[in-house]
C-alpha cells in the first residue's frame, strides 16, 4: 500500500526547490527582457536579478532555500567550463601567436601581484589578498565581445591581441583553480608543493587530452547513426559529468573536468553541433549561476566597504590597462594597439566570479570578499565600452607628453620584433625530441599508475596472476616504449645536424637518454609487479624481444599515431571537405599549402610566377596572419608564411605541391634568416634611381614593404617609385644579403 505520508514529505520537500527555481528565472526573465531593451550585458541584468530575489532585498519575495540555489550554482559552473571548453581548442591555443602569450603572461603575472599588494593594504588576509590577485588577473570576455560588436572594432588590428589574450588567459584561469584549491586546502604557500601541483596538473592535462582525442571522437564516429539531437545532448552531458567525476577523483575541480572535456569534444567533427545542442542548457544553468552570485549582494557590506570597491576599481582599470599595454608593447606591437589592447582588458567577469565562488564553498575568504568583486565587476563593465572608444583620445594624450626619443625606440623595437626568422635545424630536432620524451613518458607512467591503483589491488596474491598483469602491460606499453627509445623525429633536421660536428655531441646524449628513461620505465613497470630478482630477468628478456621485433612494435605504433592524428584533425579536415563540395562542385577541388619562410617565391608577384599558365592551378584566397586576401589580383605579392588556397584538380594539385616543395632555398645548410630590416640611404650614388634601378630585389633576394621620407610612410611602394637621399628603406628578405647590401647604401 502507497504511504502516504512519505508522499506528503516528498512533496513539501520540493515546493521550495520548484518555487525558488521559479523565483530565480521570472525575475531572471525580466532583468533579461530590461538589459535587452537598454542594451547592456545580460551578466549585469542576472546579477540585479540575484540581488532582487536574495536575502537582503525585502520589496520582493525571497529565495527560501539557499542550499538548493547554491547545488544549481555548481551545475551552472561546470555546464559553464564545458560550454568554454567547446569553443576553446588546445590547438588554438598553439596557434596563438607569441605576442598574445606575453602580453596576456605580463598582465596576469602584473595584477596578481597588484592584487596581492593591494589586499595587504587594505590589511586582508593573506588568502583574501591571494585570490583578490587572481580575482583581478582575468578579463571578462563576454562583456569584451560584446563591447567590440557593438562598437564595431572585431576586424581591427588590436582585436587580434585582445582576443588572443583572452585565450591565454583562459587556460591560466583554470590553472588558478587547482592551484588555489592546492593553497585553500594546505593553508601553506610552500613554492615546492605548488610546483608539484603544476607537475600533476600537466601530466594529467596530457593524459587526459591524449586519450579523450583517441577514444572520443572514434566513439562519435561509431554511433553516428545513433545519435539524434537528443541522445547527443545526453552522451555529450555525461561525458562532461564523466570527466568531472574523474577529476574530482585526482584531486581537482569538478570545472577542470567539464572545461577538459568540452576542449576534447572541440577537436572532433560534432563540436559545432554539440555546443549548438548546450547552448540552452548552458543560458538556463549559468542565469542561475549568475543569479545566485547576485543573492550575495549586501548593500550594508557595500557601504560599509565602499572605500575598498573605489581603490580596487580603479587598480582594476589604471593597472590592466598599464599592465596589458606594457605587455603588448614588450611582444613588439605598435603603441597605439597596445593602448587599444590595454583599455580593452580593463575589466574582471565570468572567471572571477568563478574563483571567488571557489574561496566561498572552500570556507577560506572572508565574507566581504565575494559582494567586493561584484561591485567592481559591475562597474567595470559599464567603463569598458567608454575606455575602448578613448583609446585613441589616450594614445595621442601619450604621444604628445612622451620625449621623441622613446617614441622612435618604441617604433624601432616593433619592427625589428616583428622580424621574420626560420627555425634552426637544432632548435627543430630538440623541440621534437622533447616533445617525443614528454608524451610517450606521460602515457607510459600513467598506464603504471593506473595498473598498480586499480588492477594489482583486485588481483590475487599469487606471483602467476602479477605475471600474467605484467605481460599484458607490456605488450600494451611496448609500442611506446619503443617509440621512446628508437623511434627517429626531425629526420631531415638531424641529418642537418650531423653534418656540423659541434652538435653531435648533443645529438648523442639526447638519443642516449631516450634509451635510459625507457630501461627507467621499463624497470619501474617490473618492479611493481614483481620481486627484484623476476624483475631483472625479465627484463632482459623484454629488452631482448624488443631488439628482435622492432618491426612489429613499429607497425602498431604508427597505426595508434596515424589513428589519434586522424582524430586529432578531423575536425579540420570535415571543414576542408565541406568547403572543397560547397566550393567546387567539379573535378577540381581546394587544397591548402604554407608558403615556407626560405621559399624562392617569396616577394614575387601572382603575375610573375604565372601559375595558372604554367601548371592550371588558380590562388583564391591569400591568408596572411588574419587578414583575407579573396580572389587576390595578378599584382599580389606573395609573403613568407602566406597560406594558399589552391583550386585545381588532383593532378594539377600534386604539380603544385612539388613546386612548392623544390621552391625551398637550395643553400638550407646555412639556416639564412627571413627579417625585416630597415636600410638607411646615404650614398648618392641610389639618389634618384628606381627600386626596380637599385636592383634591391634581386640584391637581397627581398621585397621593399616600406619607405619613410621625412616623417612620412610610404607603404608597399612600386617599383618605378625614386628613392631619395636619407630616405629609409624597410625590406623584407635574406639577413646576410640585406647586411652586405647595407654596405654599399
Amino acid at each position: 500500500m502507497l504511504d502516504t505520508t512519505a508522499v506528503t514529505e516528498t512533496s513539501h520537500h520540493l515546493y521550495p526547490l520548484i518555487g525558488d527555481l521559479g523565483l530565480i528565472l521570472m525575475t531572471a526573465g525580466v532583468a533579461v527582457l530590461l538589459f535587452k531593451k537598454i542594451k547592456q550585458p545580460l551578466v549585469l541584468g542576472y546579477l540585479i536579478a540575484g540581488f532582487l530575489a536574495g536575502p537582503h532585498f525585502y520589496l520582493f519575495p525571497t529565495v527560501k532555500d539557499i542550499h538548493n540555489v547554491e547545488v544549481w550554482a555548481e551545475i551552472g559552473v561546470i555546464i559553464l567550463l564545458f560550454s568554454l571548453g567547446l569553443e576553446f581548442s588546445f590547438k588554438k591555443l598553439m596557434k596563438v601567436g607569441g605576442s598574445a602569450s606575453i602580453t596576456a603572461s605580463i598582465q596576469i603575472v602584473c595584477m596578481i601581484g597588484l592584487g596581492y599588494l593591494t589586499g595587504q593594504l587594505l590589511g586582508w588576509s593573506q588568502i583574501d589578498s591571494i585570490f583578490l590577485g587572481a580575482i583581478l588577473s582575468v578579463s571578462s570576455t563576454t562583456i569584451i565581445i560584446r563591447a567590440f560588436e557593438e562598437l564595431g572594432v572585431k576586424s581591427q588590428k588590436f582585436a587580434r591581441i585582445v582576443f588572443g589574450a583572452l585565450i591565454v588567459e583562459d587556460i591560466v584561469a583554470i590553472l588558478l583553480l587547482v592551484l588555489l584549491t592546492t593553497i585553500s586546502v594546505s593553508q601553506q604557500f610552500s613554492g615546492i608543493e605548488l610546483m608539484q601541483s603544476a607537475v600533476k596538473l600537466v601530466f594529467f592535462l596530457i593524459l587526459w587530452f591524449i586519450a579523450g582525442i583517441f577514444f572520443v571522437p572514434t566513439f562519435l564516429r561509431k554511433a553516428k547513426n545513433l545519435l539524434n539531437d537528443e541522445t547527443m545532448l545526453i552522451v555529450a552531458l555525461a561525458m562532461c559529468l564523466m570527466m568531472v567525476m574523474l577529476a574530482s577523483a585526482a584531486g581537482f575541480s569538478p570545472a577542470l573536468g567539464a572545461f577538459i572535456m568540452g576542449s576534447i569534444i572541440a577537436e572532433t567533427t560534432k563540436a559545432e553541433r554539440i555546443e549548438h545542442l548546450v547552448k540552452p542548457v548552458k543560458d538556463l544553468f549559468g542565469a542561475v549561476f549568475f543569479v545566485s552570485v547576485g543573492m550575495l549582494i549586501n548593500p550594508q557590506t557595500l557601504a560599509e566597504y565602499w572605500l575598498p570597491v573605489l581603490i580596487i576599481t580603479i587598480v582594476t582599470i589604471f593597472g590592466k590597462t598599464m599592465s596589458t599595454t606594457f605587455g603588448a608593447l614588450v611582444s613588439g606591437q605598435p603603441l597605439k594597439q597596445s593602448v587599444q589592447a590595454g583599455t580593452s582588458l580593463a575589466q574582471i567577469g565570468e572567471f572571477s566570479f568563478i574563483i571567488a565562488t571557489l574561496g566561498m564553498s572552500l570556507s577560506v575568504t572572508s565574507k566581504f570578499l565575494y559582494p567586493i568583486v561584484v561591485a567592481v565587476s559591475a562597474i567595470t563593465t559599464f567603463t569598458t565600452p567608454f575606455l575602448i572608444k578613448s583609446s585613441s583620445g589616450i594614445y595621442s594624450f601619450i604621444e604628445r607628453i612622451l620625449p621623441e626619443k622613446i617614441l622612435k625606440r618604441i617604433e624601432d623595437y616593433s619592427y625589428s620584433a616583428q622580424t621574420i626568422k626560420s627555425e634552426s635545424n637544432w632548435k627543430i630536432f630538440l623541440k621534437a625530441n622533447v616533445i617525443q620524451i614528454v608524451i610517450h613518458s606521460v602515457i607510459i607512467l600513467g598506464v603504471i599508475i593506473l595498473s598498480s591503483r586499480y588492477i594489482i589491488p583486485q588481483s590475487s596474491e599469487s606471483q602467476w596472476d602479477r605475471i600474467l598483469i605484467t605481460v599484458v602491460m607490456f605488450i600494451v606499453l611496448s609500442p611506446f616504449l619503443w617509440a621512446l627509445a628508437l623511434r627517429r623525429v626531425a629526420i631531415k633536421a638531424m641529418d642537418e645536424i650531423k653534418r656540423n660536428s659541434k652538435y653531435k655531441g648533443p645529438v648523442t646524449l639526447i638519443l642516449f637518454i631516450r634509451i635510459c628513461l625507457t630501461l627507467f620505465y621499463l624497470g619501474l613497470l617490473l618492479n611493481s609487479f614483481l620481486s627484484p630478482f623476476i624483475a631483472l630477468g625479465a627484463l632482459i628478456v623484454l629488452v631482448g624481444g624488443g631488439i628482435l621485433f622492432p618491426k612489429k612494435l613499429q607497425k602498431v605504433y604508427y597505426y595508434l599515431e596515424n589513428h589519434f592524428i586522424k582524430n586529432l584533425n578531423s575536425r579540420e579536415i570535415s571543414e576542408k571537405l565541406r568547403r572543397r563540395s560547397e566550393l567546387t562542385p567539379w573535378d577540381g577541388h581546394m587544397a591548402i599549402f604554407e608558403v615556407p619562410s626560405e621559399s624562392n617565391i617569396v616577394g614575387k608577384t601572382l603575375s610573375e610566377l604565372r601559375l595558372r599558365e604554367t601548371m592550371g592551378v588558380n590562388i583564391a584566397i591569400i591568408k596572411r596572419g588574419e587578414k583575407m586576401i579573396n580572389v587576390p589580383s595578378r599584382n599580389e605579392v606573395i609573403f613568407p608564411k602566406d597560406i594558399l588556397y589552391i583550386i585545381g584538380t588532383d593532378e594539377q594539385i600534386l604539380v603544385f605541391e612539388s613546386y612548392i616543395e623544390k621552391s625551398r632555398s637550395l643553400d638550407e645548410t646555412k639556416a639564412s634568416e627571413v627579417v625585416l630590416q630597415k636600410i638607411q640611404i646615404t650614398s648618392d650614388d641610389f639618389a634618384g634611381k628606381s627600386i626596380r634601378d637599385a636592383q634591391l630585389r634581386e640584391k637581397t633576394n627581398g621585397l621593399v614593404v616600406g619607405i619613410e621620407r621625412n616623417n612620412e610612410r610610404i607603404l608597399n611602394p612600386e617599383s618605378e617609385f625614386i628613392l631619395n637621399k636619407n630616405d629609409t628603406i624597410w625590406l623584407v628578405g635574406d639577413k646576410q644579403l640585406i647586411s652586405q647590401y647595407c654596405k654599399l647604401c
